[in-house]
């Protein structure tokens, strides 16, 4: 029994262990020194760490900028998710039905996501502030007179088609993994029944790829709330701090204010309601795929 035991220990340090580790040193640890920074008033000048309780948390609720940034993140959030995994799905459908060079135009697709924030951001900065300004200026296209980063409405939208642009080539191949899931038999059973193919989309292929849309709105969830490299090289929070999103907003509280207590406890806020909101929409989702 003992060696068996000690075999097993064995077998899981030489499998899991460097796994195990690399989540523990990269992901546990920083989790937990953290969460204990939001309870300090920690300065990394004068060393000084001192225990003060839930002041920081306080601090956080009572922070009116941090909570409209908060809200401006979750508005953000609401339109790329709702904008990226409907061009997604619809993408992966055109793209699963037989069309002639479906894999070039897959990798078409997909290369924007392989592109870093950073340089993703100045590419669309230099669309927003340039050229579409100068293609509006000559063809006198009014919408795109002036750049789209001056003004708040038009920032924000910018965010969104960017950030959008890098999130749809990744969900879409969750999307085709899904489609390729459902039988064909049943698909070819519903065309011989007469069903238009906007039935079979609704009746048939949309429940049964109800797992590829959790998956697909739970990842875009979190990488829409955890955005910070867009923003930074797109808007960098601009025009006066009115498209700051939170994350972009606690890195400067951190590490440019040198605030880092107050800072640590907003990302702890903020992962609650990225927590909250990605798991409700995973519960309610995953209760479809039941009923489906």
């Amino acid at each position: 029994m003992k060696k068996n035991t000690l075999k097993n220990v064995g077998t899981f340090l030489l499998f899991g262990g460097p796994s195990t580790f690399a989540f523990t040193a990269v992901v546990l640890i920083p989790f937990i020194v953290g969460l204990y920074l939001t309870f300090t008033n920690w300065d990394v000048a004068t060393n000084d760490g001192s225990l003060i309780g839930f002041s920081n948390y306080v601090d956080v609720f009572h922070d009116k900028i941090y909570l409209g940034q908060l809200w401006f993140t979750i508005k953000y959030v609401f339109f790329t998710v709702l904008i990226s995994n409907l061009i997604a799905f619809f993408v992966a459908l055109a793209l699963t039905s037989g069309i002639k060079g479906e894999q070039w135009i897959r990798t078409g697709f997909f290369t924007p996501n392989l592109i870093g924030g950073i340089v993703l951001g100045y590419l669309w900065q230099m669309l927003f502030s340039q050229v579409l300004p100068y293609l509006g200026e000559k063809y006198g296209w009014t919408l795109f007179e002036t750049s789209w980063l001056t003004s708040t409405g038009s920032a924000f939208w910018a965010l969104v088609i960017a950030t959008s642009w890098q999130l749809v080539g990744y969900l879409m191949i969750i999307y085709i993994a899904g489609f390729s899931g459902v039988p064909h038999d049943v698909l070819e059973a519903a065309s011989i029944d007469g069903a238009k193919r906007s039935t079979i989309v609704k009746k048939v292929i949309l429940p049964l790829s109800v797992p590829a849309i959790v998956i697909c709105i739970f990842i875009s969830i979190s990488r829409a709330f955890l955005t910070y490299d867009i923003n930074l090289a797109l808007t960098k929070g601009g025009p006066f701090n009115s498209t700051e999103l939170a994350s972009y907003h606690i890195v400067k509280k951190a590490f440019l204010s040198n605030q880092y207590g107050i800072g640590q406890a907003e990302a702890v806020v903020l992962f609650a309601v990225v927590a909250i909101v990605a798991l409700t929409q995973s519960y309610l989702l995953k209760k479809m795929e039941v009923e489906s």
